[in-house]
Formats: structure tokens, C-alpha cells, sequence
């Protein structure tokens, strides 16, 4: 895979979207056996309150920026990333996986492919709509339960970030789900970042950090977040 630079980043922009191509591979993650992930979309998606629509696709082994162009570094459109969770009404489009619509119905399912990881736990309104996997459920995992509460510690020294931070994401990586959804990882942590991609997963990020953006593949301008 090439390394991102200004040459190969893919701008989506105010539902133009830029395509390209890439071989499809078999990803088979530990806890959904012979499922194959290729692709989260967006199509002509609006949230409630938001006069814009966005389009977009975010791949495997790809890193994926969402960005408020110009927005402080906390000023990021993570409500985004609640929708692809199905926790943030959606006014207009659709998103899928795979193909397959994300909706009222579907939304519990899908759901268990994704880990999410907040910037901290005590955001407003965030700990009223998620929960955060601990490590409990982490170890509820066949295959970590050998592993030990080492094997969570050794897994935080390897993001790059610290404290809650490292945990959240150290967590959320060894639930072992195919899509990881990211809300402003440290800079610190892009290298972590792009081996899960590399692993197979799907990496979308919420980020207006010049150093992520510059890290991830695709980056997505959300101009009404």
C-alpha cells in the first residue's frame, strides 16, 4: 500500500465524490468468521440540523479524515461518526456497509462491527448515547482470554497516547471488530492507527489536526458538521 501524500490523498468535498479502485480481499476477523468487509458508504447523507449532504466511501486498509475545514482542533464533526454508529438521526440519504442500509432495524447489528472510540468519556452528551467496552468485554474474547490484563497494558504502551486516551483505543482495538471509528487520535497514534489498517480494518478518524489529516488516505471536508 502507498504511503499518503499529497499526490494520492483523495478529497471529498460537498458530495463530489473521487473514486478509485482497489483489489477486494478477504478479511476474516476473529469474532465474524468469513465475513468479508470492503466498504462503508455514505450517500447524499444530511443530518438533522445540517443544510449540507455528504457522499462518501471509506475502504479497508484505508485511514479515513473527516475535518471542519479552518475548526479548532475540538471542533470536530464527530456527530458523523455517531451516525454511522446509528445514533445520530439522519434527515436525507442513507449509509450502508457492504451494500446493506443502516436502519432502525439494522442499526444492533451493525453496530457489533464497529468500535468506537471517543476523545474522553465526559464530553457532553457523549456518555448519554454510548458506552464505553471494558475491559471485561475485552477479555470476554476467546481469543484474549489467555492474554491477561498484561496484554491490555502492553497494548496501550502501543498507541501512542496516554492515560484514557491510550485505553480507549488500546480497548476498542482488541474488541477485534473490522471498522474502528476514531474521534481526534493523537497525532502520536497515526502510526498505531495505520497498522490496524493495514490488518485489514476500515480506520475512519475525526480530526481537524494538520498532522492526522496529513496521515490518512482520504479526508472528507464537512463544512456543517
Amino acid at each position: 500500500m502507498n504511503t499518503p501524500n499529497e499526490s494520492n490523498k483523495k478529497i471529498q468535498n460537498n458530495s463530489c465524490l473521487f473514486c478509485f479502485f482497489q483489489g477486494k480481499k478477504l478479511v476474516e476477523i476473529n469474532i465474524f468468521r468469513n465475513f468479508a468487509f470492503d466498504m462503508l458508504e455514505l450517500n447524499e447523507v444530511q443530518l438533522e440540523g445540517s443544510s449540507h449532504a455528504y457522499s462518501m466511501m471509506a475502504l479497508e486498509e484505508q485511514i479515513t479524515c473527516l475535518t471542519v475545514p479552518g475548526g479548532a482542533l475540538h471542533q470536530t464533526p464527530v456527530r458523523w461518526l455517531f451516525a454511522m454508529l446509528g445514533l445520530e438521526p439522519v434527515r436525507h440519504g442513507f449509509i450502508s456497509i457492504d451494500g446493506e442500509p443502516l436502519s432502525v432495524r439494522s442499526a444492533s447489528a451493525i453496530r457489533k462491527l464497529m468500535s468506537y472510540v471517543p476523545y474522553r468519556l465526559d464530553d457532553v452528551g457523549e456518555i448519554s448515547v454510548y458506552h464505553a467496552p471494558t475491559a471485561g468485554d475485552v477479555f470476554a474474547l476467546k481469543a484474549n482470554r489467555k492474554a491477561g490484563k498484561r496484554s491490555l497494558q502492553e497494548e496501550e504502551r502501543q498507541t501512542g497516547a496516554v492515560g484514557q486516551q491510550a485505553r480507549l483505543l488500546a480497548t476498542a482495538v482488541m474488541l477485534n471488530r473490522p471498522v474502528l471509528l476514531v474521534d481526534r487520535p493523537s497525532a502520536l497514534s497515526m502510526s498505531y492507527l495505520r497498522r490496524q489498517a493495514n490488518a485489514g480494518r476500515t480506520v475512519i478518524v475525526a480530526s481537524n489536526d494538520a498532522a492526522v489529516i496529513a496521515a490518512s488516505d482520504n479526508v472528507v471536508e464537512i463544512h456543517n458538521s
